[in-house]
């Protein structure tokens, strides 16, 4: 493959009058694309855009299919191996105040880790999914927060034909977003959402049975820990971005995401980076200890302390952190790696978290994509040790994870990295809605309580999609 020597060129338009939604639905509305946006304070001051990927990877079952414009590759082994080395033709320096310039962005499903490690293959794939999906994005529509400005950016070569092409293709964009006959609407929400039927995957019964099974193991001593989840199915006719409009009014989170990858759409809030890369710095934020949020601010204090005096969640916290600071190790320099903040509670809508900050700086040799493969799935979805908690999730639930419990984020052509895990998020289609959630099962968990904890989680997802749990 020929390598080419990218450079950003951007264009700046004004951008008070102007919102990230108003901006999708003007420049992508139905077509693929994509929307990522943050309401942690220090990543929300941009929002990114994009639609019209140069190409769409997707990987099942070790075969992995790149589409180009053009060109079509199917290539054999390893899914992250074969994005490496397409993204390794590109060279580009970021030199701008931007976290993410282009490069990849998608979902990873949780079921990748077979390319890397010999877990069974016993549960039926309900979702039918790939286990990877990117849309390569060299063409990005940026809203800066802090400066009220919309970024319009196109990577292309240094050389006059290159000027040339970004020139035209900025001016396409700028086209779109003004000529677009959006009205208010188009934007207004029905308040009123309409009540759905909740199906889940197993029932309360099965599930505590399943809890009881997977102590049984951890008191023969094959694990210290397991994570087991269930899925929930709701009918919906409501736009999948009206559902993510929703969700980030009612559950604002450090990660927000919306894909539509076409015949199916990801919609998410997540909480929780799975590992993120910048500079050479490795960063990873394991989150486990959970209670439902207070009726007001007295009552949050009362059961924050309540959590961080429960031991069974400090320990299930510390074994997670251990993991975690275990991940990073195998890719990081030696005596790099440090917790840089240790068990404070986190508020989010509908529960709080206990969560640390663990960071690396990662080896030379390493790439994000080792990097990744070295800390998918996340301990906080998967358990300790890994690989047996693996192993006794694949027998004790019934269905193939898909999204859940894997990553959303993008691989930078700069080298840098940003995922999230895939949890508080939806997969929609077909009209129907999939959301699924875990806990953390240890000696003494109490069966009623984990299940009870898998519903929490999930309610403010639930809610959206006007089921009712109850």
């Amino acid at each position: 493959m020929k390598n080419s020597n990218l450079i950003p060129y951007t264009k700046i338009l004004s951008g008070d009058i102007e919102t990230p939604i108003t901006l999708f639905k003007k420049y992508v509305g139905e077509e693929v694309g994509f929307l990522l946006e943050s309401y942690d304070s220090e990543s929300k001051r941009f929002s990114f855009i994009g639609k019209r990927p140069s190409a769409i990877i997707k990987s099942k079952n070790y075969e992995t299919e790149i589409m180009e414009e053009d060109n079509i590759m199917v290539l054999k082994g390893k899914a992250l191996d074969q994005v490496r080395d397409y993204l390794s033709k590109y060279n580009i320096k970021n030199n701008t105040n931007y976290s993410f310039i282009g490069g990849a962005v998608g979902a990873i499903a949780y079921d990748i880790i077979r390319q890397y490690e010999r877990i069974p293959e016993e549960n039926i794939d309900k979702l039918v999914l790939p286990d990877l999906h990117l849309m390569v994005a060299k063409e990005l529509v940026i809203y800066d927060h802090f400066h009220n400005q919309i970024v319009l950016m196109v990577l292309e070569e240094e050389e006059e034909k290159g000027r040339e092409e970004a020139e035209r293709k900025l001016n396409l964009m700028e086209e779109e977003i003004k000529n677009s006959n959006l009205s208010f609407n188009d934007l207004t929400i029905n308040e009123e959402v309409k009540k759905n039927k909740v199906k889940g995957n197993t029932t309360k019964k099965s599930f505590m049975e399943m809890v009881e099974k997977a102590k049984k193991y951890i008191y023969e001593g094959d694990i210290f820990q397991v994570v087991l989840s269930q899925r929930w199915e709701v009918e919906t006719k409501e736009h999948p971005f009206t559902l993510y409009r929703r969700l980030r009014e009612l559950n604002p989170s450090q990660y927000l995401f919306y894909f539509n990858f076409g015949d199916y759409k990801v919609v998410g809030s997540s909480p929780e980076m799975l590992v993120k890369v910048q500079n050479d710095q490795v960063f990873t934020c394991p989150i486990a200890g959970t209670r439902k949020r207070g009726k007001n601010l007295k009552e949050d204090e009362r059961l924050a302390e309540e959590l961080l005096s429960d031991e069974k969640e400090k320990a299930e916290h510390v074994m997670l952190v251990d993991l975690a600071r275990n991940d990073v190790g195998r890719i990081s320099k030696i005596g790099s790696v440090k917790v840089t903040e240790f068990m404070k509670v986190k508020n989010y809508s509908h529960v709080m978290h206990i969560v640390s900050m663990v960071e690396g700086e990662k080896e030379k040799s390493k790439s994000s994509f080792d990097i990744l493969s070295s800390i998918l799935p996340a301990g906080t979805l998967s358990g300790a040790p890994k690989i047996r908690a693996m192993e006794i999730i694949e027998e004790l639930e019934k269905e193939k994870r898909g999204i859940y419990g894997g990553a959303v984020g993008y691989f930078g052509f700069d080298g840098n990295m940003d995922m999230c895990i895939a949890i508080r998020m939806m997969v929609i289609k077909d009209n129907k809605a999939f959301v699924q959630a875990g806990a953390g099962i240890v000696a003494d968990s109490i069966s009623e309580k984990e299940y009870e904890e898998c519903e929490n989680k999930a309610k403010a997802i639930i809610k959206i999609l006007g089921g009712d749990m109850e």
